[in-house]
C-alpha cells in the first residue's frame, strides 16, 4: 500500500525545495555541538509555521537512527482505535518512507490491541507531518506508523508495555517518537499553566500522573495517549533522564493570544 500526503500544501509545503529549505532553517539550531543519542522523543504535529521550530529544535540536535516507531494521534473518528500499518510507504514531497515490516509484526505480537487498518491512517496528519523532518535529516529510514485514539488508561499502558518489550528485545537501535500538541484553544496564560502541568508529569516520567492530570486540569492534549504509552515503554526500558527543549505557543509567531495551542519538544535518555 502506497499511502499519499493528505496534507501536503496545508501544514507545510508541497515543493520539494521549500520544504528542504524550510526544515533545514528549522534544524539549525544546535552549530558545532554534538548530536545527542536518546531513546525516545516527543513532537508537535500542527502546521510547520507554528510548531516546526519546535520540532526541529529536538531532531536537529539529536543523533537519528534509521528505524523509528512513530506514535500518533487518531484525530479522526475512523478506523480502530490503535491502528497500525505493518507494510507499503508513505508518500512526501521528499519521496517514500518506507514501513519497517519486520518490527511492525514484532509490534503487532507484542500489542495484541493493535490492529491493522489504513483508514485510521488515511486522512491523519499528526504522523505524516513527522516524515519530512526525519527524511531529511535519517535518509533512507523505515518506521511503524501507530495511530491512537482516546481509549482506556490500561489500554494505553498494554500498548506501552509491549512496545518496551521490543526495543528491549532487539539488537536495532530504534528511536520511538510520539507526538501531541498541548492545550488547545484557551488564551495564552491559562494555556501556559495548564501545560506546565503536563509537562511537569512528562518530566516525572509519570504515565498515570499526566493521564489523571490532563483529565482532571481539563488539557486538551491531544496526544495524551500516544505520551501515556511512550512512558510507560521508557520506564519498562529503565530510561530515567527527560529533558525539555523547547517550549511555545501559537501566540509566539501569530501574535494572537485570545486562542492558542501549546507545543513542548523533549527527549528522553
Amino acid at each position: 500500500m502506497l499511502r499519499l500526503p493528505a496534507v501536503a500544501g496545508r501544514f507545510y509545503p508541497s515543493d520539494s525545495r521549500e520544504l528542504t529549505a524550510l526544515i533545514r532553517k528549522y534544524t539549525r539550531t544546535h552549530p558545532g555541538q554534538p548530536r545527542i543519542a536518546v531513546r525516545a522523543c516527543l513532537v508537535p504535529h500542527a502546521g510547520y509555521v507554528y510548531s516546526g521550530h519546535v520540532t526541529g529544535a529536538v531532531l536537529g540536535g539529536m543523533a537519528l537512527p534509521r528505524k523509528f516507531i512513530i506514535l500518533g494521534v487518531r484525530h479522526y473518528p475512523r478506523g480502530e482505535p490503535a491502528a497500525i500499518l505493518s507494510s507499503g510507504a508513505w508518500r512526501t514531497p521528499l519521496g517514500d518512507a518506507r514501513i519497517d515490516e519486520a518490527l511492525a509484526e514484532a509490534l503487532k505480537e507484542a500489542c495484541p490491541l493493535l490492529r491493522e487498518d489504513s483508514v485510521a491512517h488515511s486522512a491523519e496528519h499528526s504522523l505524516e507531518v513527522q516524515l519530512p523532518f526525519l527524511q531529511a535529516l535519517a535518509p533512507d529510514f523505515t518506521f511503524v506508523p501507530v495511530a491512537l485514539g482516546t481509549v482506556r488508561f490500561e489500554s494505553l499502558v498494554s500498548v506501552g508495555e509491549g512496545i518496551g518489550r521490543v526495543l528491549e528485545g532487539t539488537k536495532e537501535n530504534v528511536l520511538l517518537l510520539a507526538t501531541s500538541d498541548l492545550n488547545h484553544y484557551e488564551d495564552d496564560a491559562t494555556t501556559r499553566i495548564k501545560d506546565r502541568k503536563a509537562i511537569e508529569q512528562l518530566l516525572a516520567l509519570d504515565p498515570r500522573g499526566l493521564y489523571d492530570t490532563c483529565r482532571n486540569e481539563e488539557i486538551s492534549m491531544c496526544g495524551l495517549g500516544p505520551a501515556a504509552a511512550m512512558l510507560t515503554a521508557l520506564n519498562a526500558l529503565g530510561v530515567k533522564k527527560p529533558e525539555l527543549v523547547k517550549y511555545s505557543t501559537s501566540a509566539d509567531v501569530s501574535g494572537d493570544r485570545k486562542a492558542v495551542v501549546g507545543y513542548a519538544g523533549m527527549i528522553f535518555s
